[in-house]
């Protein structure tokens, strides 16, 4: 037995494809930094970028984690589906052979509890201060974004019927929870069993995609052209939301619909975002 193992192991390529790196938390980021600069003394604008550079910094350790695994995959980041009025982001598709990971990345601080009913519980420190909330399920979410996916299956190619038929589906898409925060305690003491395979840490997630790998017998080079076609299938499929952070986050014009945006000429002015129709300024 362990020499077949061996021999499958042998036939299986060991590098990453990254094939779609950028993220519109990336963008978010860069924009809300330029917009703490422009507009210091707004608590927003400086909350959500603390927010949003942990998530993003929870993100790029997922990639980090991969790169390192010596295991073949192809990985997309950030792709966002669409069925009818109803979307998905996904942080992270991870095509094995094995498995098609749909991955929501949490950096959540404090310790986790996941209860006998599946609900997340969160305590931590602020100020001083235990807090405890509950918080929106990402398994949930993670598990919506699976019947999304399955809804937007092209149910006429070869490929589809590869990994698009319902119960080839279920076999072969896993959604996965991983958090990357790796100071934070899990508590998966009385979780359903369901629920406790699909939520780990970051440092379980090798060893995870692996397990899987290992209960296979499929092997990867037969597989990787149709991997690397299914991959790019998402690709066709990313539908991404583009907002409008300057707007959503810059102070709003007195005199309009507008917002303003920090200009210069001579001095340091706020100008809105609709000149020269609105000429209204602020220094």
């Amino acid at each position: 037995m362990g020499v077949i193992k061996n021999i499958i192991n042998s036939y299986r390529f060991k590098g990453l494809e990254y094939i779609k790196k950028d993220s519109e938390l990336e963008r978010k980021v860069e924009i809300l930094k330029q917009l703490n600069k422009d507009f210091p003394n707004d608590k927003k604008i400086k909350n959500d970028l603390y927010a949003s550079k942990a998530g993003l910094n929870g993100e790029n350790e997922i990639i980090r984690c991969l790169k390192n695994s010596n295991v073949g995959m192809y990985v997309l980041h950030d792709i966002t589906l669409k069925s009818g009025d109803t979307t998905a982001q996904i942080d992270y598709v991870v095509i094995t052979p094995a498995k098609c990971y749909l991955i929501e990345c949490k950096n959540l601080k404090g310790n986790i509890t996941i209860d006998s009913n599946g609900q997340f519980i969160r305590k931590y420190e602020l100020n001083g201060v235990i807090k405890e909330e509950s918080i929106e399920s990402p398994l949930s979410q993670a598990e919506r974004h699976r019947e999304i996916l399955l809804k937007t299956r092209d149910s006429k190619s070869l490929l589809s019927r590869l990994f698009f038929d319902e119960k080839a589906f279920e076999d072969y898409h896993k959604t996965l929870v991983v958090l990357t925060n790796n100071s934070a305690i899990l508590n998966k003491e009385n979780t359903p069993q369901k629920c406790k395979d699909l939520v780990i840490r970051l440092d379980e997630l090798i060893n995870y995609i692996k397990r899987d790998l290992d209960n296979t017998d499929l092997i990867d080079q037969d597989y990787k052209k149709a991997m690397k076609d299914y991959a790019y299938r998402f690709i066709k499929k990313d539908n991404p939301i583009k907002l409008n952070y300057k707007k959503i986050y810059s102070p709003k014009c007195p005199l309009c619909d507008g917002y303003l945006i920090k200009r210069k000429k001579y001095s340091d002015f706020y100008g809105c975002s609709n000149y020269p129709k609105c000429k209204y300024i602020k220094r």
